[in-house]
């Protein structure tokens, strides 16, 4: 199994810290690190201040919202990082929330599923090299080809709901899961493998972000807490944890509940589930969990708040593995 890190966006850190968590999970050894994007910095111009500040580390941008970017946009972005840091580059793709999409940058919220499955068409033929000529429900560009192709990038795919799920499972190289349990991560592998097989296609990999802190103290259990209450209310992470049994929780985010407030109520059970929180002997038996249930990868979004750049919990993983 394949174990990666994920740039955690804080609220309550410096910016900068991005850089320091690219180092550390340089120095411990591990392969890659994926580059998101929030309210702090352009995807783009992170991945590649990284690239140059920590060389050798492979980088995967996104998920982004393919309803704020076009495929031409995603295609030189990515061309753009690769050609100026010389490393690795894949990306993943998203549908995000209407919040972000009409509510941020006053686009059209709009069959997220469809935009996505178009989008990797698209981006597919810009990576080989083609010029585009494309006419979808959602997405289209004529006339546009990259100076320097791509056809190695590789392509993963957020998936929340059941229908971003059977595009990921018939179209993208990887599957993307955030803040999900173990057998959510079991339920989800069952679809991808008959989604794929369906589709007469290997199934791609399937990659979990779990948030993790190394023996936490108080200090990081809120913060793992705070983080978690920006999920409540947005569609499909919401649904998951009226699965879980927590719909009182989302009723109170959707109904407007502060972040702060909603924070003190996130019970311990429930870090615990979507957590990877503890010691070593924890981490390792955590990261076995959801191996055995069909993770190819576990991307692991370090808590800072005790760990300042993340090093004694990205230590404790490459250890846990190993």
């Amino acid at each position: 199994m394949r174990v990666e890190a994920v740039l955690p966006f804080w609220l309550d850190r410096p910016d900068e810290e991005a850089l320091d968590i690219a180092q550390s999970a340089r120095d411990v050894g591990l392969g890659a690190l994926w580059v998101g994007e929030m309210v702090t910095y352009d995807a783009f111009a992170l991945a590649t201040a990284i690239g140059h500040r920590v060389p050798g580390l492979a980088l995967r941008l996104g998920p982004l919202a393919v309803g704020v970017r076009s495929p031409v946009t995603l295609a030189l972005g990515i061309s753009s990082v690769a050609a100026l840091t010389g490393t690795a580059v894949d990306i993943a793709l998203g549908a995000s929330s209407p919040m972000i999409v009409a509510g941020w940058h006053d686009r059209e919220w709009a069959q997220p599923a469809a935009r996505v499955s178009e989008t990797i068409d698209c981006l597919r033929s810009l990576f080989a090299g083609e010029r585009s000529d494309y006419d979808g429900g959602q997405v289209r560009t004529h006339g546009f080809r990259l100076r320097r192709p791509r056809p190695e990038t590789r392509i993963a795919v957020g998936a929340f709901g059941p229908a971003i799920t059977r595009v990921a499972a018939r179209h993208a190289d990887e599957v993307v899961l955030n803040l999900v349990p173990p057998q959510r991560v079991a339920q989800v592998r069952a679809i991808i493998d008959r989604e794929a097989a369906n589709a007469g296609r290997t199934p791609p990999a399937l990659t979990v972000w779990v948030p993790a802190a190394y023996q936490p103290g108080a200090a990081a259990l809120r913060q793992l807490a705070a983080q978690l209450a920006v999920y409540l209310a947005p569609p499909g992470y919401g649904e998951m944890f009226c699965e879980l049994g927590y719909g009182e929780l989302v009723q109170r985010a959707r109904a407007g509940a502060g972040r702060r407030e909603l924070a003190d109520r996130i019970p311990a059970d429930l870090l615990d589930q979507i957590c990877l929180a503890g010691t070593t002997e924890h981490i390792a038996a955590g990261l076995r969990a959801y191996h055995e249930a069909g993770a190819d990868c576990v991307a692991v979004v370090p808590c800072t708040a005790e760990d300042p750049g993340g090093r004694a919990i990205l230590t404790a993983v490459t250890e846990a593995r190993a």
